[in-house]
């Protein structure tokens, strides 16, 4: 287990190195760049010289990339183009709240999807499974920027059930430990500021689940109606085995290694950064800074945050990895 972990994590290095070189390559491709968005159309070819070769974009891309090599190795991200903060403390700042809105969205997802999923598998052909199946497909194809803004316009701002904006009202004066808001509320036992956070996630959290609500339902089922039909199943019915016994320990059991995986891979992207949910809501998480750093060509917040991401994706992926073994015993990691 210990060799598998360290194995997987010495096979980071040659895939940040990889991906921060197509990165720092492509950022450099974009059209305009950063004294475009400091200066905007009215500035000099002079003035975007001069802030060019103080960025030290005027020299070779080699020489660039070396030394955003050396500033990495030292965990130096630099320091963004357009609030003059360091990179690292946009990070720390900004992806609680993903980490929140992903945690929301896929608790709703794995919790609503996989028993739709599995009950969909037993009643395969009747009413259920139709309703099951449509509507998934339904979830996979509307776009998600739009659920957002439908859920808005009709429980935010028609019906006033829920806050349509940001991450917790600004007049509770909450308490900020960790910039997780619902869990600062727990800690400090302000519970309105804990439930306050708790209703601002809970229509992105849906408009962001729909996606891979769908996704698992669709698996769920397909692979409980694999488990169904395997010997085992019946061996196990045969023997006169309780149905209790036979879902939990028989068919949901062993139908869970694809959709855990699935899990691990739709979390990953969520960790990534809800552009579209985190914009429609003015959310104030990593998705909607990235969408800003990408208009204004901040090319230090850009190669930092996707990154970190990236680490964070294979860290996720991991914990897919080693969950397999604690679901299924034959499966073992080395």
């Amino acid at each position: 287990m210990f060799r598998f972990i360290v194995r997987r994590l010495l096979q980071l290095i040659p895939t940040l190195f990889g991906l921060s070189l197509l990165l720092f390559i492509w950022l450099r491709r974009l059209p305009g760049g950063p004294e475009t968005a400091i200066l905007g159309e009215r500035g000099t070819p002079e003035m975007r010289a001069a802030i060019r070769r103080n960025m030290g974009l005027d020299e070779p891309i080699l020489v660039q990339y070396g030394r955003f090599v050396r500033r990495l190795i030292r965990l130096d991200l630099g320091t963004s183009t357009s609030t003059k903060r360091t990179v690292v403390t946009e990070f720390v700042e900004r992806f609680p709240g993903t980490v929140e809105l992903s945690i929301t969205a896929m608790l709703i997802a794995v919790g609503v999807g996989i028993p739709l999923g599995y009950l969909a598998a037993r009643r395969r052909g009747r009413m259920f499974d139709h309703l099951s199946v449509g509507g998934s497909l339904i979830g996979i194809c509307i776009p998600v920027f739009f659920l957002a803004y439908v859920l808005k316009a009709i429980f935010a701002e028609n019906l006033g059930w829920f806050p349509a904006s940001g991450r917790q009202d600004p007049t509770l004066g909450a308490t900020r430990v960790t910039n997780f808001f619902v869990l600062d509320g727990l800690m400090t036992r302000e519970w309105d500021a804990a439930a306050d956070a708790f209703w601002h996630l809970v229509l992105p959290g849906v408009a962001l689940a729909s996606i891979p609500l769908a996704i698992i339902v669709r698996i769920t089922r397909a692979s409980v109606l694999e488990v169904l039909n395997e010997d085992f199943v019946r061996t196990a019915e045969a023997k006169g085995l309780t149905e209790r016994t036979v879902r939990g320990r028989h068919v949901l059991r062993n139908s869970m290694l694809p959709v855990v995986t699935s899990i691990g891979l739709l979390t990953g992207g969520l960790l990534s950064g809800a552009v579209l949910t985190e914009t429609v809501f003015a959310f104030g998480g990593i998705g909607a800074f990235i969408y800003e750093a990408i208009s204004q060509r901040d090319y230090p917040v850009l190669m930092g945050f996707i990154l970190i991401i990236a680490v964070v994706y294979v860290l996720v992926n991991l914990l897919v990895d080693l969950s397999y073994s604690l679901i299924d015993p034959r499966v073992r990691v080395r």
